[in-house]
């Protein structure tokens, strides 16, 4: 599969994973955003559904299973060429909030590294401004579950 100038929009797939008021963050050890810190996830596999993307990557990224309570929202990530010509990645990503079920975290696949983070310091770790925004929009969603 083509990821750099697709013909077509791919579809990203993120959790939003909680466990006693941390959330899980992964530093992406591929691009786009090499060397960040961001949401776990990839591409759905065709086939495959939303949840079951979610579930797969969270567990190929961190070794955790997980339970999904619902969508957080969907954004684009559309990256053009730095003189604003060519798309050079285009994903529609889904963002689900999820809680932590079982398994203790290991980086692995994707992930050069893998953290719970107080949600409360999410300002010292740079991310992308949408996954701070989304984090905090599943952060909501997650309350208002209950936080199981």
């Amino acid at each position: 599969m083509i990821r750099t100038y697709p013909s077509t929009p791919l579809v990203g797939v993120a959790a939003v994973v909680f466990k006693q008021g941390n959330v899980l963050l992964v530093r992406r050890a591929k691009p786009p955003r090499q060397g960040e810190w961001s949401l776990p996830g990839g591409l759905q596999h065709l086939g495959e559904t939303v949840i079951a993307a979610a579930c797969r990557e969270v567990n190929e990224e961190t070794a955790l299973r997980i339970r999904v309570l619902g969508v957080a929202d969907v954004v684009d990530l559309i990256e053009r060429d730095p003189d604003g010509g060519r798309v050079r990645y285009h994903y529609t990503l889904v963002d689900l909030v999820a809680c932590w079920v079982s398994g203790d975290i290991r980086a692995g696949s994707d992930a050069a590294e893998a953290a719970w983070i107080d949600v409360g310091t999410l300002d010292s770790y740079r991310l992308w401004s949408e996954t701070t925004r989304v984090i905090g929009v599943a952060h909501e969603k997650w309350l208002g579950a209950g936080a199981p």
